[in-house]
């Protein structure tokens, strides 16, 4: 029987081809991954790309948005506490201008808003992982100082952001001389400023008043730039929240798209197997009808 070359160097191609699919379909059942090099499916590997660009982006920011959010809580933790410190001050300096302490007793109470006052600096020197988080953009810098009845700023009014994943910013801090140091309700000036007045131990009333009306300003502006900060914690919480649950679905769609759908494989191994075997059984026939299929190729 005379065989055509040809027909058996088909026969030969096929049966390589296969085979190979055979080994790829195998290979993809066991790993339960259908995708492994870009020759496998070029439009979802570059789809897989793509997610993968997304998910780390969006792994990039849920990071950011802990560590910044912890930076609002603890700003947000001080200014809690500077409004409790200024509402004393105020029940002190209130009681002071009400005529009816001695000299002594209201110099003890100069000395009792000094110590006031040394704890809002401290408040306001307050550093979040090495970072002075009222001190503007220069945040290396312990941003108050007081010396000879003035404190001063050291920052400056730089306002940071936050960007999220669209392209939306939400501010992360209320630079201290905002805060602190506003010309018509600074915090610091007043209290300096009732110190000084009840440190002789003789009240000049009308002074004093209103200095008492300027700390009172001061603490409702410090109560504002608190709800500043409380609203940033809100929108870090709902993006981060947004973010991880977009990180999911992307997850889930990679899963998706990179997986290996046993169901469909095992079909097709199966088919490949029973095309493998059918070459198999006919290259077979077609040598033992012949002397030798192979030399005469």
């Amino acid at each position: 029987m005379r065989v055509d070359p040809n027909y058996v160097s088909t026969l030969a191609d096929s049966l390589n081809k296969t085979q190979a699919t055979e080994q790829s379909l195998a290979s993809q059942l066991s790993s339960g991954v259908r995708i492994t090099s870009l020759s496998d499916d070029p439009v979802a590997a570059g789809q897989n790309v793509s997610l993968m660009n997304q998910i780390q982006q969006d792994d990039t920011f849920t990071s950011n948005a802990t560590m910044v959010k912890g930076q609002l809580q603890v700003a947000d933790s001080a200014l809690g506490s500077v409004v409790t410190e200024l509402t004393s001050a105020i029940s002190l300096a209130t009681s002071a201008n009400n005529g009816s302490l001695s000299t002594d007793e209201v110099k003890s109470i100069a000395t009792q808003l000094t110590g006031v006052l040394s704890e809002v600096q401290t408040l306001a020197n307050t550093s979040y992982q090495g970072q002075y988080i009222f001190a503007g953009s220069a945040t290396s810098t312990s941003p108050f100082s007081t010396s000879g009845g003035v404190t001063t700023y050291s920052g400056d009014s730089d306002v940071n952001y936050l960007e999220l994943p669209n392209g939306e910013q939400i501010q992360l801090n209320v630079p201290g001389d905002q805060i602190f140091t506003s010309s018509t309700a600074s915090v610091f000036g007043s209290l300096n400023a009732l110190i000084a007045d009840y440190s002789t131990g003789t009240v000049n009333v009308t002074q004093a008043t209103t200095d008492l009306t300027t700390l009172n300003s001061a603490l409702n502006y410090v109560s504002r730039q608190r709800v500043v900060i409380d609203n940033s914690i809100n929108q870090v919480s709902s993006a981060a929240d947004a973010t991880s649950n977009l990180q999911t679905q992307l997850t889930t769609a990679q899963t998706n798209l990179l997986q290996a759908d046993v169901a469909t494989l095992s079909t097709k191994l199966s088919t490949s197997e029973s095309q493998f075997t059918a070459l198999e059984s006919v290259i077979v026939s077609m040598e033992s009808s012949s002397n030798s299929l192979f030399e005469r190729m």
